[in-house]
């Protein structure tokens, strides 16, 4: 009779702890993960393999609310940039993320700063170019190494150019370079205290287009500033506290 009490109450602790167990499962995975204790939401760039161009540039942003944009562009090839838009969604391991939209998904693995394109299997990709299928997130200090396309001039946006007007600073050498909307041209540029930026004397090619407009305005600018500031997004740059002289927003889509 003992023996038999002492299987029931084995018996009933077993299915009371199984019982117990499964209510408690969630899909919030628990512990560290990186969904939990990584800052993942940002944006990652990189340049991933392509059959028959150089590459395809990948734009990807990751927000809180579990919404993403990704932009692609064939490099070297004449068709413009393509973008989309969707929703994503967490494995329950808490490490790989979902992108959805139109029907279609793609999985990708969330590494400390990385977001790595998987197979078809939910696998990462190996052998020799194994590493141009990882995306680098990009430093929320966004002045530097970053593609900033001129969007406004002397208060005018900027329309109807034959190519896109934009500059980037590089944090290595100091350099500037960049496009007027006809030539391209390169100089050196100092950042100084109190948010103040310092351009040299620009050097560029010496194509001739049908208006100068632009670039001749554009170069002027650099030549004026003498401070900048960054607010969500835009660059503007500025001459004391006169009316911003050109306004820039971040394409990561015109640098290779």
């Amino acid at each position: 009779m003992m023996k038999n009490i002492s299987l029931f109450l084995v018996l009933a602790i077993t299915i009371i702890s199984c019982k117990s167990t499964s209510e408690t499962s969630t899909d919030t995975p628990v512990g560290d993960t990186s969904q939990t204790s990584l800052d993942w939401n940002g944006i990652y760039v990189g340049t991933t393999p392509c059959a028959d161009c150089p590459g395809i540039k990948t734009v990807i942003i990751l927000n809180n609310d579990l919404t993403y944009t990704k932009q692609t562009k064939y490099l070297e090839r004449p068709v413009d940039a393509t973008s989309e838009t969707g929703t994503f969604s967490w494995n329950a391991a808490g490490n790989t993320v979902t992108l959805k939209a139109n029907g279609n998904t793609q999985a990708y693995f969330v590494g400390e700063g990385t977001l790595t394109h998987l197979d078809l299997n939910g696998k990462k990709i190996t052998g020799d170019l194994a590493d141009k299928y990882v995306l680098k997130q990009q430093p929320e200090n966004m002045l530097i190494d970053t593609p900033w396309k001129l969007v406004e001039l002397n208060g005018k946006p900027i329309a109807n150019v034959s190519k896109q007007p934009f500059l980037l600073l590089s944090g290595t050498d100091n350099r500037v370079s960049g496009n007027t909307s006809c030539n391209g041209f390169g100089g050196e540029y100092e950042l100084l205290e109190g948010n103040r930026i310092k351009f040299s004397k620009m050097m560029h090619t010496m194509m001739a287009c049908p208006d100068m407009t632009v670039e001749n305005q554009f170069m002027k600018v650099l030549e004026m500033a003498d401070n900048y500031s960054v607010v969500n997004g835009v660059l503007n740059i500025n001459k004391g506290r006169m009316a911003t002289l050109a306004k820039f927003k971040v394409d990561y889509l015109l640098s290779n």
